[in-house]
């Protein structure tokens, strides 16, 4: 551990005088010699109004009387907190899943949770989060947000570029397509990700023209591949936005059209952020688009509104289950259930099931196991530009003996 993050000041919050003791002990053997302890919520909201005695850190009881963990958390918003949260606490799992979403919602930092009896290595991990949390928390508050005019500037002067983050079979590892990622090539500000613009498009009525130039670019990139003899299916998102007018079915079929790629070589990945609004329309798009052949994918199931009422609704062939169900859920027993029932159904409902947020060893094992069509995530591979594609393949076929993701003998390429 360096020792910046030793100079961090940190409050304890506990109603237990002895569970006060031991946590102070353990910081104070890891090298934090900034340590206050409290027993309730209200003195230590005396403690973050003086700058003097603000802390940085806090190590926060959910079950206490009085004030509890989750009404100080209220406390903590309006008193602007800018810290960082371990929370600490004898209650089950899923109650500290729980909180940690809620403190999350709230925008506040949280490197993670601990039950108690707490173990000095499981504390240890934790507090080594520090330092790069704070940094990349900072980075985040300072986001720049995008008006309507400079995106539209964006989208006409061919700012908007595609990245591009393949997708394997589990059982072979083979690479069977890819999913296109839009980003923005700011002349300023230098690489700018879709959660800095995307939501300010459909805010503004431009998530059409934006759609419409990234499926002009996937679809040519995609024909670029066929003729390279590079068979992929490239998925690219629709956002139900795009579903409210019938055009868009017509400019769909006219640039797969006009690229000269098959129909059945695209996925359309819906998203739907919001509730659908005429659903005629809607269905409609979907049915004439299925029709021709264009593959369709449920995608980030489980959140948002893709729901079972969409699975029954639409002809999807694909469902990606939500990277949110996907990581951890080799040692999560809340998200392993999720992750369980959402790849049955995939297989009772004929679909092929797609685990997104694959982000370490122990995910592809779980995919492994369980018996997973398709993976997608960092740990197979970041997003990249199209002219990566082909040396990285090379680079992962070698991975994947080297490193024996795989059981089968068959050949991935």
């Amino acid at each position: 551990m360096n020792t910046e993050p030793h100079t961090t000041r940190i409050l304890i919050l506990d109603d237990d005088p002895f569970i006060l003791k031991l946590l102070h002990r353990m910081l104070a053997n890891m090298g934090f010699a900034s340590v206050i302890c409290c027993e309730n919520g209200v003195e230590a909201l005396k403690l973050l109004e003086d700058t003097a005695t603000r802390p940085g850190l806090i190590l926060l009881d959910l079950n206490m009387p009085g004030m509890d963990g989750i009404e100080f958390i209220r406390h903590l918003v309006g008193q602007k907190f800018t810290g960082n949260l371990i929370l600490v606490s004898g209650e089950e799992e899923r109650m500290l899943q729980t909180a940690e979403k809620l403190v999350q919602a709230h925008q506040i930092s949280i490197l993670g949770y601990l039950q108690k009896p707490v173990q000095p290595d499981a504390l240890r991990a934790l507090l080594m989060k520090l330092a790069t949390t704070s940094a990349h928390n900072g980075q985040e508050k300072h986001q720049k947000i995008y008006s309507a005019g400079e995106i539209k500037a964006a989208i006409d002067s061919g700012e908007l570029i595609n990245y591009y983050q393949p997708k394997v079979k589990v059982a072979t590892g083979a690479v069977v397509g890819v999913e296109t990622l839009v980003r923005w090539r700011h002349p300023v500000d230098g690489m700018v990700y879709p959660g800095q613009f995307v939501h300010a498009a459909e805010q503004h009525g431009l998530i059409d023209h934006l759609t419409q130039a990234v499926i002009r670019q996937a679809f040519t990139q995609a024909g670029i591949w066929q003729k390279s003899g590079l068979e992929l299916k490239v998925a690219v998102n629709v956002s139900m936005d795009n579903l409210t007018s019938l055009d868009f079915q017509d400019v769909v079929v006219k640039l797969a059209a006009e690229a000269g790629i098959l129909p059945g070589k695209i996925v359309l990945e819906i998203t739907e952020s919001q509730l659908m609004g005429d659903m005629r329309i809607s269905l409609e798009i979907l049915a004439r688009l299925r029709l021709k052949r264009f593959h369709l994918s449920i995608d980030d199931f489980g959140t948002g509104h893709s729901s079972l009422a969409q699975l029954r609704d639409i002809p999807f062939g694909e469902l990606k289950i939500d990277q949110g169900f996907v990581h951890h859920a080799s040692t999560n027993e809340t998200l392993r259930a999720i992750y369980d029932a959402s790849l049955a159904l995939a297989k009772q409902l004929n679909m092929e099931a797609v685990a997104e947020g694959v982000e370490d060893r122990e995910d592809w094992e779980l995919l492994r196991q369980t018996g997973c069509d398709l993976a997608q995530g960092n740990f197979i591979s970041r997003p990249m530009p199209a002219e990566a594609l082909a040396g990285w393949m090379d680079q992962w076929h070698t991975r994947i003996r080297d490193e024996s993701l795989i059981t089968s003998n068959t050949d991935p390429a």
